[in-house]
């Protein structure tokens, strides 16, 4: 079936001007195109549709407005925006609410790529086995009130690391856990930090987002006690692979967003595992079994169980929550990265590594082996950088959830 997406520009030029660049794709795309937001938002009310790709700058509506509501509305529509250099204010007001940033200028070929990179994510979660699946989870991870509080605050330009660290310094628990884990071996820090202000200066926004997303998501479900399964072993696991796969990145001279999105994406690389975990433990009990006994990494112990396995439900809920393309894709893919659309080093590339490195480093056997997709870092031209990744690789002893 083809994907339906809509173009949304108030130049008539502009709009002219995709319609005549994207021609050649009707016959995989059906597209549609609208001058303005409430034009737009008249048009997904007649017919959703999978993808909106907005302008930034436009009268009355302006892009962010447009993909907030979108994102209020239309939850699982893909959303993607058109920016130019001194858009930087609108910007952080698309935060949490845009799944993707294409600059312009942009030529045709970044934007059909970038396209059918968010198509082919959104694809690979969509069977209905994990909709039944994600549908009859009582217990959601649910985005908290304090994230919410940091995007609002990034909707002011004027806001400072300051004003974010004061607004985290209001839940005492979450500021425990924040400091808990600036102070400990994981990030190496000469000094000590003592208040989240000071976290903020020293970590940036995306990775203090991403920290508060995941400690919120992990602390939901830690008193849910399941034999054989331990939450504060999998945060451990998780943070040492969001730190390796940040390392594996800067080894590969990526710029610092590509750094912080694999550092994103491994930290919540394994969320889908811990929500099974929670709301299923009779059947999770099951995949420890399988996996015990019969020798399965627990992927293939879950499809057995469940028709789909962790990865697939993260990247599923994670794509809810509107987080970007590519760290959405780094979850879902991050067992079977040659099934992603893009073939050169990303996000996807570093956490795929860096859980295999961290599962092996934890527990060395020959069960670890199939992490490691050998012909996908070859078909990258990757695999001599493997020994190299190795060698610097150095496992943390990182806090627990308490």
């Amino acid at each position: 079936m083809k994907k339906r997406i809509l173009f949304v520009d108030d130049e008539p030029l502009v709009l002219q001007g995709l319609q005549r660049m994207l021609r050649p794709m009707r016959d995989e795309w059906e597209m549609e195109f609208s001058d303005s937001g409430a034009k737009a938002l008249e048009l997904m009310a007649a017919d959703p549709f999978d993808m909106v790709v907005s302008d930034m700058r436009m009268p009355g509506m302006n892009g962010a407005e447009l993909l907030a509501r979108v994102m209020q509305l239309y939850p699982k529509t893909v959303r993607l925006i058109l920016s130019g250099h001194a858009d930087k204010e609108l910007i952080l007001k698309c935060v949490g609410s845009t799944h993707q940033f294409l600059s312009k200028p942009c030529d045709p070929e970044a934007i059909r790529t970038t396209i059918r990179r968010a198509a082919a994510t959104d694809d690979a979660l969509q069977s209905d086995a994990l909709k039944q699946l994600v549908g009859r989870l009582g217990r959601l991870p649910s985005v908290p009130t304090l994230y919410s509080e940091i995007i609002d605050a990034l909707h002011d330009p004027d806001v400072t690391l300051d004003t974010v660290g004061r607004i985290v310094g209001k839940d005492i628990a979450m500021t425990a856990q924040i400091l808990k884990l600036v102070n400990s071996a994981f990030f190496g820090l000469r000094r000590q930090v003592s208040s989240p202000a000071e976290a903020a200066n020293y970590l940036g926004l995306d990775t203090l987002r991403s920290l508060v997303l995941s400690i919120n998501a992990f602390s939901q479900f830690e008193k849910v006690a399941i034999p054989g399964f331990s939450f504060p072993a999998l945060w451990t696991h998780s943070v040492d692979t969001g730190a390796t796969a940040k390392a594996i990145a800067q080894l590969e001279d990526a710029d610092r967003k590509l750094a912080d999105e694999a550092f994103v994406a491994g930290l919540l690389h394994d969320t889908g595992k811990m929500v099974l975990a929670a709301n299923c433990p009779a059947e999770y009990a099951e995949v420890l079994r399988l996996t015990a006994q019969e020798g399965l990494v627990p992927c293939e112990a879950e499809q057995r169980v469940f028709g789909v396995n962790h990865a697939d439900v993260g990247g599923y809920l994670l794509g809810l929550w509107g987080l970007p393309v590519t760290v959405v894709e780094a979850i879902a893919f991050h067992h079977r990265p040659a099934s992603a659309a893009v073939k050169s080093f990303c996000p996807l590339t570093a956490v795929h590594v860096a859980n295999a490195l961290v599962h092996h480093a934890a527990e060395p056997s020959p069960a670890d082996e199939p992490r490691l997709d050998a012909a996908y870092l070859q078909s990258l031209g990757l695999e001599a950088r493997l020994p190299i990744w190795r060698e610097h690789f150095q496992p943390t002893a990182t806090p627990a959830v308490p």
